[in-house]
């Protein structure tokens, strides 16, 4: 009897472990670390909002959170993460399709493209990985607002 409960416990704490193993890889940190959900403004003619006040590519559509860093995209369903990396090819359209001059930390490649223009991805994931998206349900219903102030303002600004 106390042979069985030892070989029970210790298969119990291995499958526990393999568990929170498997968390500790889903998340990562990118370094954004908000107190408060931060201000979001509707891109024009976009689905999408960004956060001109945070210091990232940071951007809300369809209940998820998206930031783009260091060549990757990453998204979560809370402001302030957890962060999952996510494939370019499951990024939404809407989200690609948010022109140069909303994204607060452009790579230096993009320097010399058209700031109102989506940029130019299939030279950043190559000119297959199109080919490699689902393909994106008609019936697509928008997910929950943004917790947080949101404003559906036009806003240009100048980063020169």
């Amino acid at each position: 009897m106390l042979r069985r409960m030892i070989i029970g416990s210790l298969t119990l704490l291995v499958l526990l472990g393999v568990a929170r193993m498997g968390d500790a890889q889903v998340s990562v940190n990118i370094g954004i670390n908000l107190a408060a959900p931060p201000v979001l403004v509707a891109v024009p003619a976009s689905p999408v909002m960004y956060a001109p006040s945070v210091g990232a590519n940071y951007f809300f559509y369809s209940g998820e959170y998206w930031v783009f860093s260091n060549g990757a995209w990453y998204a979560s369903r809370g402001h302030d993460g957890p962060w999952a990396v996510v494939g370019p090819e499951l990024v939404p359209r809407p989200i690609l399709g948010v022109p140069v001059q909303y994204y607060r930390v452009p790579p230096p490649a993009w320097r010399g493209w058209r700031r109102e223009a989506a940029p130019r991805w299939e030279a950043r994931f190559g000119q297959r990985w199109e080919e490699r998206r689902p393909v994106e349900r008609a019936d697509h219903r928008e997910g929950p607002e943004p917790r947080g102030e949101v404003r559906h303002e036009e806003r240009h600004e100048d980063r020169r």
